[in-house]
């Protein structure tokens, strides 16, 4: 007799996969977390296989996971074409989100792959820039809606998160013990002039080795160990890690990320996509 797998079952679990965990899964899902692990659970039994690696505290795939990884992606992506050209789609258009490059890993690929799905005639622009940039384009009605990331909120936005700027440096990397400090940074970050003042009541001289316009080039100069540099917790980049300095640098200051967007006034898709970048963040 024919077996089926439980696409439901397998859209969670990919999620879970995803996300890197049940809580930020069921936020994206807007399922509880139980109705998650439910569903996880029922997919394993139904294969009598082990798909997740439950031994330590963040969520990891088995061998078994990682081949199923690969199926139901696949599945659930023909699944979704199927849907799409199988209904009738009612919006079209075109909407501009604008993102700091620092804060668009791991949530915004999620949101726009979600939002896609739900309205595929609609076009989203991501717009990756600074936070200072993004709020004149948005002044200007250059974008729909914008994250930011600040100190504070300014009028018409609302905050979605606070997090605090951490140390990060190359993996098993020395450069954060060297005295002046070793900073990069790109010369627009709305961050440095906080590290620097932080650095200065903390009595810790430092230069800036390195200074670019691209934060590749900060990211490759800190992963190879040349200088550190601060990024907002959960977002730093790979091959880069949160320094354990123990009190050898200052704490840093937390920040706010905070999201501006207008009343949709019954626009269905940008109410649509603002709902998700909000859950996005908030559940993160």
């Amino acid at each position: 007799m024919p077996r089926h797998l439980d696409l439901t079952a397998l859209r969670s679990f990919v999620t879970v996969a995803e996300t890197g965990g049940v809580t930020k899964a069921a936020g994206f899902l807007h399922l509880t977390q139980s109705a998650v692990s439910m569903q996880l659970k029922r997919l394993e039994e139904s294969l009598g296989l082990a798909l997740l690696d439950r031994s330590s505290r963040s969520v990891s795939l088995t061998a078994a996971g990682e081949q199923l990884l690969s199926y139901a992606r696949r599945m659930l992506d023909l699944n979704d074409q199927v849907i799409l050209r199988m209904t009738d789609q009612d919006y079209e258009g075109e909407l501009v989100l604008g993102v700091p490059a620092d804060i668009v890993y791991p949530s915004i690929p999620q949101v726009l792959q979600r939002f896609n799905i739900e309205f595929p005639r609609v076009r989203v622009t991501l717009l990756s820039s600074y936070t200072r940039k993004l709020r004149d384009l948005y002044a200007r009605g250059g974008c729909d809606m914008i994250l930011t990331t600040e100190d504070h909120v300014g009028p018409g936005g609302e905050t979605l998160v606070e997090r605090p700027l951490i140390w990060i440096g190359a993996v098993g990397g020395s450069a954060w013990r060297q005295r002046p400090l070793r900073l990069a940074f790109e010369k627009a970050c709305i961050f440095r002039p906080d590290v620097q003042k932080a650095l200065d009541a903390a009595g810790v001289p430092w230069d800036m080795a390195v200074e670019s316009e691209s934060s590749r080039t900060v990211e490759a100069s800190v992963s190879a160990d040349l200088a550190v540099h601060a990024a907002i917790e959960g977002t730093e980049p790979p091959y880069v890690e949160r320094i354990a300095h123990n009190g050898g640098l200052p704490t840093l200051p937390r920040i706010l990320i905070n999201f501006y967007t207008a009343d949709p006034k019954g626009d269905v898709p940008k109410a649509a996509l603002a709902a998700l970048v909000r859950q996005a963040y908030r559940a993160g």
